[in-house]
């Protein structure tokens, strides 16, 4: 029987989990693909709708009684955290409109966190493609973006008031836990999982050609040289083993969240 797995769109997913998707994996069970943004899998991972999932490592205290975190599949990294972009660089975030990708996002928990001590007079959840001309057009006084939009948001008019992700990593020296590969228990082998996810990840590098296509037709709209920018960005060595650093980054993340009062407590993962 295939088993569920949704991802995102995003380059870095479909390059991933090209080999995977397309049977490439010996002895990989099939898998029925479901492509969704983040804000929508971190809910849908709540309710169980899925074997294997990608979500943000901001929505893991919801998800761990029925998923396990998976050691490989998922994205961190350094120099590619989320921006807090603005019209002006003199933007002040208090009575400031903010629009964000996800209440659940880690880019959303790592602005709570940067943010403590500032009153915006509202957080709005808006897809993430929309924000960025959302800002420029005057909708919102700030943006928190993600992915690619790191490498366009100069062409709006915008300017990055913050790198969360500089601050993050001067403030803990680890890179930053964004997006987590999960498997249900009860019906997905941990161990048997990160075996195939690794695999592919491996072929993925080994081959880049062969996922190309598959990753373009999805990248939405995104020029080729921006789609290399984002693979080359958020797969790196932590998508195939997270290790004692990934590990420690999410916990960093977790343990600060839950001290400040944002998310429930959760074990530490080391």
């Amino acid at each position: 029987m295939a088993l569920s797995l949704a991802v995102s769109p995003c380059p870095n997913d479909t390059f991933v989990f090209h080999a995977l998707v397309h049977g490439l994996i010996p002895d990989a069970p099939g898998i029925d693909l479901t492509f969704a943004d983040v804000d929508v899998t971190n809910t849908a991972a709540e309710r169980g709708e899925f074997d294997l999932v990608k979500v943000s490592y901001a929505a893991l205290p919801w998800l761990l009684d029925d998923y396990e975190l998976l050691p490989t599949g998922g994205a961190l990294g350094r120099g590619a955290g989320p921006l807090v972009l603005g019209r002006d660089a003199a933007q002040d975030l208090d009575g400031a409109t903010v629009a964000v990708p996800g209440d659940r996002t880690t880019a959303y928990l790592l602005f709570r966190l940067w943010a403590q001590g500032k009153t915006p007079a509202s957080i709005e959840v808006v897809p993430f493609h929309q924000i960025m001309p959302g800002v420029a057009e005057g909708r919102y006084d700030v943006g928190l973006v993600i992915h690619e939009a790191r490498f366009t948001y100069q062409r709006y008019g915008l300017v990055s008031l913050a790198d969360l992700g500089d601050w993050w990593e001067a403030d803990t020296g680890l890179p930053i836990p964004l997006g987590a590969i999960l498997a249900r228990k009860g019906v997905v082998d941990p161990a048997e999982a990160t075996e195939w996810i690794r695999k592919s990840v491996s072929m993925a590098w080994a081959d880049p050609a062969a996922s190309r296509d598959f990753v373009l037709a999805n990248a939405q709209e995104m020029e080729p040289d921006v789609v290399q920018q984002h693979i080359d960005l958020y797969v790196n060595e932590f998508t195939l083993d997270l290790g004692r650093e990934g590990l420690a980054a999410a916990d960093a993340l977790l343990q600060r969240s839950a001290a400040a009062g944002i998310t429930p407590a959760v074990k530490p993962f080391i």
